[in-house]
């Protein structure tokens, strides 16, 4: 597959030096190139993602995703695993599985036509240190292959936080740490967080604001920290985290 003109991805390594003091190798740009023609064939059959405009793939999706791991940057070769909840057409997952090779990321969907284009997207960049796996967070946080053993949780939070937290914190070995990536944020939403949190086992290590290289918007980035065993009884069952969020009174 030639790489289409209008699907030129800028490579901006002046920027992405200022914003994250961090830039990526020939061999990592080659591959966020490659995802985003790979992903805009895959979005002919199944809606992956609305966004495939060159410039606004880099911030939405590659930027977007590795700034909230920006203090492992630097650190390619920790040999961790991570877990990202949620990943529909693969991030934050993808972009952290190529600038982490040492990693072993684990994408998560409950939708099995996404998963199957995960399967084929990760074949056909090759990105070998990457997994697709189709279930609900609430039934595979239970499953003892998985439960307790990660290090990284990454999750986009389109719901209340202290949801994203609970689907999160069960993943993740004592130590760890959840990403959880958020919009806007506030007072009330903390306080509800740290109710939460409190339950989970697990604090609130880490909270950023940044404004995004292009189009001026705000974003937040929580770092929640696994401080002791979370209780077996999260998560709930399907559902009950999203319908009834822990902390809110």
């Amino acid at each position: 597959m030639s790489d289409s003109p209008n699907l030129l991805l800028p490579e901006w390594t002046d920027l992405w030096q200022q914003t994250l003091n961090w830039s990526p190798t020939p061999t990592q740009q080659a591959q966020f190139q490659a995802l985003l023609i790979q992903l805009c064939e895959l979005n002919k059959s199944v809606n992956l993602t609305r966004i495939t405009d060159p410039e606004d793939f880099w911030e939405k999706h590659l930027w977007d995703s590795l700034w909230g791991i920006q203090p492992w940057l630097n650190h390619p070769s920790e040999d961790l695993r991570a877990i990202d909840i949620g990943t529909g057409g693969g991030f934050p997952g993808c972009p952290v599985a190529i600038v982490q090779p040492q990693w072993q990321v684990t994408l998560l969907d409950s939708t099995r036509k996404k998963v199957a284009c995960l399967e084929a997207l990760c074949q056909g960049l090759p990105l070998s240190n990457a997994y697709p796996v189709c279930d609900r967070a609430e039934e595979l946080g239970k499953n003892p292959r998985y439960r307790g053993k990660f290090d990284v949780a990454l999750i986009r939070a389109v719901g209340p936080v202290s949801s994203c937290a609970e689907y999160a914190i069960p993943f993740l070995k004592v130590g760890g740490t959840a990403v959880v990536y958020r919009g806007q944020w506030s007072i009330e939403e903390e306080q509800i967080l740290q109710r939460a949190l409190t339950q989970l086992g697990s604090e609130l290590t880490d909270l950023r604001a940044i404004t995004t290289p292009l189009t001026q918007s705000q974003r937040h980035c929580l770092h929640l920290k696994k401080v002791q065993s979370t209780p077996s009884k999260f998560p709930r069952k399907v559902g009950l985290p999203t319908q009834q969020p822990l902390g809110i009174e």
